[in-house]
């Protein structure tokens, strides 16, 4: 298994394609009878996303959950894996202009983005939790959240947007477009927290000393994680279901998520 997902990986030579090199969508031709006349799985990845799919800032690398398992997908169909760079904000328009073949980076399968996406069964699950600065005296639990006064940051286009627009009625929600926009907001003072998952909250632990993490005493909205593709390809999506089973039943998905430390939040139904 590990020779293959190395194998995968070589192919690939961990770069990002640039989005726009993608050759445009045939309205006859599917998913899995292009990516076996190219030799190749186009994978959109956000590479700013710890322990899923993160270019390691000292080696250039990507790593993380998603490489290795995007890496494994692309080995279990005989082909080399291609790193396309996307973003939560971008991901479906790059899949409807058929810039990559799926999109493999702890999507959060919500209503809003099944309207326009299919997704696989889910991987992953995940709740909603917020960080905000140790030297804060407001903010110790999270009913201090949403409280007038307290601005609260979150990312532009993810669930957590519309969980704090919905649930946040005292609080001052405020959308940002660059996840490190939030870390700059809480860390100057502008802001009092933001929502994040958890991920990227095991992120902030690990590389940022004023950071500090609030923990739900009970989970706030537990969103599965699946992976995306464009619609209208059954066939397609069937055959990303079945790697998703695979995983799940030849233990892929448990040792690779315990090596990043993401056992809590592995999908097991």
């Amino acid at each position: 298994m590990a020779t293959r997902i190395g194998w995968a990986i070589g192919l690939a030579t961990l770069s990002l394609l640039l989005p726009g090199t993608a050759a445009p969508a045939t309205a006859v031709d599917g998913h899995l009878q292009k990516i076996a006349e190219s030799k190749q799985l186009r994978v959109c990845m956000w590479p700013e996303y710890y322990a899923i799919s993160f270019r390691n800032p000292r080696t250039g690398v990507l790593e993380g959950l998603d490489v290795e398992l995007a890496a494994a997908f692309a080995g279990d169909l005989g082909v080399a894996v291609a790193y396309v760079e996307s973003s939560f904000p971008r991901f479906i328009d790059d899949l409807l202009a058929d810039r990559c073949d799926i999109g493999m980076f702890a999507i959060g399968a919500t209503a809003a983005r099944a309207a326009k996406v299919a997704f696989s069964q889910p991987y992953l699950r995940s709740g909603i939790y917020a960080v905000t600065s140790q030297a804060s005296g407001q903010i110790g639990r999270w009913e201090d959240l949403d409280r007038a006064g307290n601005v609260v940051v979150v990312q532009k286009d993810t669930y957590m947007e519309g969980y704090a627009r919905k649930a946040m009625t005292s609080a001052r929600i405020v959308a940002v477009n660059r996840p490190q926009e939030r870390e700059e907001e809480v860390q100057s003072g502008r802001a009092d927290a933001f929502l994040t998952d958890y991920p990227y909250g095991q992120r902030m632990l690990a590389f940022q000393p004023w950071a500090r993490l609030i923990v739900p005493d009970v989970p706030v909205q537990p969103t599965p994680y699946a992976y995306a593709v464009a619609p209208g390809d059954p066939a397609w999506l069937e055959r990303v279901n079945a790697f998703v089973a695979h995983i799940k039943q030849d233990g892929r998905l448990e040792s690779i998520a315990a090596r990043y430390k993401l056992t809590p939040i592995v999908a097991r139904d």
